[in-house]
């Protein structure tokens, strides 16, 4: 007796003599698969390409897939984008959605996200899952579309019902951040696990993230550092990263700094920003290896050409502070940066260079003001902010730009005196008034203009 699946194989054999397309895109797919049949993609492509051209649109998309891929025949991505369109103009979803991801990443055509968009959009509608997920990535990114955290989790719930494993790995991450939906980490934790499970290595990152911090779930480090090996032997880099500070700080596993560092060095080297802005972060401060000014300055000018604002803020740093060729415009040009992003630390250094001037750098009160201001708003928790307060208060006293105001000055120094502020303390240890006298006439609450 013959099972199913060999019946199967007989019918379509049969069916493929007679010159059925559909048989011979079939027979198509056991060759490519192995199913049933040795795998064999050369011959995949042969019978493929006998059913595309007999206007098969499952067809053409398969072989297109298989150019895409180069499996059993020289990789044409061209080619490729050709199939897909003739696929799609038929109405395959799974060829629309396949040449949406062409122009959204640019293979083998022009990249164009309004394109993909539109390609995805007629794809979902047909309910294909890795459409809809595609298309919430896209309105969750903000290209090719207006940006909806809202639409993005819509189709990801979509997707997700369907068992889609990227959209559920997405959507856990727009409950535990609270994007498009209420926060909710146990939501979070369970999407997360359900992709992780399938191996989907952002989930297993992620979740990871999760048992670290203990966010819905009970904080397990060994649990976290579990998930993010199995992430980072896929070569996530978020995930090896994770795995870095782990061992840098011996967090579920034995401290090891050496591990550390091929860990950072193997995501800093796939371009993640955040890593190697960590990783600079240590060679700065000689925390877990020798320090190394130029090999941090490397590793914060990588980041900060990606636009992290904290790297910038670091680039702009080592420029003024650090090299040993000091270059203030170089620091402006990337204290303006980072301050454009509101980092505190660059409003508050190029706010100073205006305040003073620097090479290359003209005098400016108007603009040292503003920045000075922003800076100072988090005058409450952060240590430069009342550097800010003071600079400000200097300005008020001198009249650098702006009518002196002596109450409003020694305000700013009394604020900043009251939280150890030593130049602040100073300023004020000369008048007749105590700061707690200064704080009672002119008031602690400080309004900064927006």
């Amino acid at each position: 007796m013959l099972n199913d699946t060999f019946k199967e194989l007989l019918d379509l054999l049969n069916r493929s003599n007679a010159g059925d397309p559909k048989a011979l895109n079939g027979l198509g797919l056991m060759c490519e698969n192995g199913k049933t049949v040795e795998q064999d993609y050369k011959e995949a492509v042969r019978l493929y390409k006998l059913a595309s051209d007999k206007g098969l649109a499952d067809a053409q998309n398969n072989l297109g897939l298989m150019y895409a891929k180069g499996r059993g025949v020289e990789q044409d991505q061209k080619e490729a984008l050709n199939l897909f369109k003739l696929a799609a103009a038929k109405g395959s979803a799974s060829a629309q959605a396949n040449l949406g991801f062409m122009y959204e990443k640019g293979n083998g055509v022009e990249q164009d996200a309004r394109e993909a968009v539109r390609l995805y959009k007629l794809a979902a509608e047909q309910g294909l899952a890795r459409a809809q997920a595609n298309l919430g990535f896209m309105y969750f990114e903000g290209r090719g579309v207006n940006r909806d955290y809202k639409e993005a989790v819509r189709l990801y719930k979509l997707a997700a019902d369907q068992g889609n494993v990227r959209a559920q790995a997405n959507l856990g991450y727009m409950y535990a951040w609270g994007k498009g939906v209420d926060a909710d980490h146990n939501e979070a934790v369970r999407l997360y696990k359900l992709a992780a499970d399938q191996g989907n290595a952002d989930a297993q990152t992620n979740l990871g993230f999760m048992y670290a911090r203990g966010n819905g779930v009970k904080q397990d480090y060994k649990e976290a550092v579990r998930l993010y090996k199995l992430a980072a032997d896929q070569g996530n880099a978020r995930a090896q990263a994770n795995l870095g500070f782990m061992y840098f700080e011996g967090k579920g596993v034995e401290q090891d700094n050496k591990e550390a560092v091929r860990l950072y060095r193997l995501a800093a080297d796939q371009g993640d920003a955040l890593a190697q802005t960590d990783l600079g972060y240590r060679y700065e401060t000689g925390k877990g290896v020798d320090q190394d000014y130029k090999e941090a300055f490397r590793l914060y000018k990588l980041a900060a050409e990606q636009g992290v604002p904290i790297a910038q803020y670091k680039t702009g740093h080592m420029y003024e502070r650090v090299l040993f060729e000091k270059d203030y415009a170089e620091a402006a040009k990337w204290y303006e940066l980072a301050a454009k992003q509101n980092e505190s630390q660059a409003q508050y250094r190029l706010g100073i260079f205006y305040k003073e001037g620097r090479t290359g750098v003209a005098t400016d009160y108007v603009k040292a003001k503003e920045l000075l201001e922003s800076a100072a708003k988090t005058y409450e928790v952060d240590a430069h902010a009342l550097d800010a307060l003071y600079e400000l208060g200097e300005m008020y006293e001198k009249g650098m730009g702006i009518d002196k105001n002596m109450v409003l000055a020694y305000k700013y120094y009394a604020v900043a005196a009251k939280r150890d502020h030593f130049r602040a303390i100073r300023k004020i240890e000369g008048q007749p008034f105590k700061i707690s006298e200064i704080l009672e006439l002119a008031g602690e609450n400080i309004q900064f203009q927006k």
